[in-house]
């Protein structure tokens, strides 16, 4: 079992991700949260688990196409380093075994498999510039590439959405498949401190403080852009006016559904779902 299973007893943990923890015969409640661990081989076992974990993930959602795709997680050993999946291995396919070690050069260290160019240069530069961020997702998602289209950040108009409010950017400047470096830099640069990019005509980008995190953000922002389609389709079909969600509203939604705890407790049910469905076949 994965160390996700890691419950602590705290009434200040509960109220970061908005979790009631007190019952009427005055027991503590748990919550789970990111583990800690004994030793730093513990925790790149851990981030391997998750890594492999979300491609399976993704690939339920269908966020899958072609070669197509990447998620990385940093080493935690080898901190310039990270784990990537292999180019031509399907997401949901994926095993943990199957994850290769790249260091900043874009040299295979651990695994037998070439690995995307594309995937190394955007996530070489992010890992880079974002000391903080351990972990970035990047598939064409068909609402994310949808919505790409227009160049457009999006509208503050669900709950959901505010996740991103002043948290995510979109790079404007298509110049084909990522295949260079300093591609990646413009990519870092327009992400900037937040924690995800709208790549226009391309698709989407989210980062994290783990893998857990980045992932959900992806999940949430894809159906964020399906919404938005939605909407807008929905607005100029009928003539509705859109009602917005105002800056101190939104500033203040964020703050409860957008934190790194949040986003890390957010993926735990679909980490659950794939561990029972596959009989953790990911783990391999």
């Amino acid at each position: 079992m994965s160390p996700s299973a890691t419950v602590i007893d705290s009434s200040a943990s509960n109220a970061v991700v908005g979790a009631l923890g007190t019952t009427s015969t005055g027991k503590k409640l748990k919550i789970r949260k990111y583990p800690d661990f004994e030793t730093l081989e513990a925790e790149r076992l851990y981030r391997k688990q998750h890594l492999a974990a979300a491609f399976r993930i993704f690939a339920d959602r269908g966020f899958d196409e072609g070669v197509a795709g990447h998620i990385s997680v940093r080493d935690p050993i080898l901190t310039d380093h990270f784990w990537l999946n292999p180019l031509s291995k399907h997401f949901a396919t994926i095993t943990m075994s199957d994850l290769e070690l790249v260091n900043e050069d874009g040299e295979v260290v651990v695994g037998d498999e070439p690995i995307n160019a594309a995937a190394f240069a955007i996530h070489s530069e992010i890992h880079k510039a974002r000391p903080d961020v351990h972990a970035a997702c990047h598939a064409h998602s068909v609402a994310g590439k949808a919505w790409s289209v227009f160049g457009k950040p999006l509208d503050m108009m669900t709950q959901d959405a505010c996740r991103f409010y002043k948290s995510h950017a979109v790079y404007d400047n298509f110049g084909g498949a990522v295949l260079d470096r300093e591609e990646g830099k413009r990519i870092a640069k327009a992400l900037g401190n937040g924690k995800a990019a709208i790549l226009q005509n391309h698709g989407l980008l989210t980062v994290g403080n783990s893998v857990d995190e980045a992932a959900f953000w992806f999940i949430s922002l894809d159906k964020t852009c399906m919404a938005q389609l939605l909407v807008d389709a929905a607005a100029a079909g009928s003539g509705h006016k859109k009602i917005m969600i105002n800056d101190e509203e939104a500033a203040f939604t964020a703050e409860q559904v957008g934190s790194p705890e949040k986003g890390w407790l957010a993926f735990q049910p679909y980490y659950d779902e794939i561990l029972q469905r596959t009989n953790g076949h990911f783990l391999q």
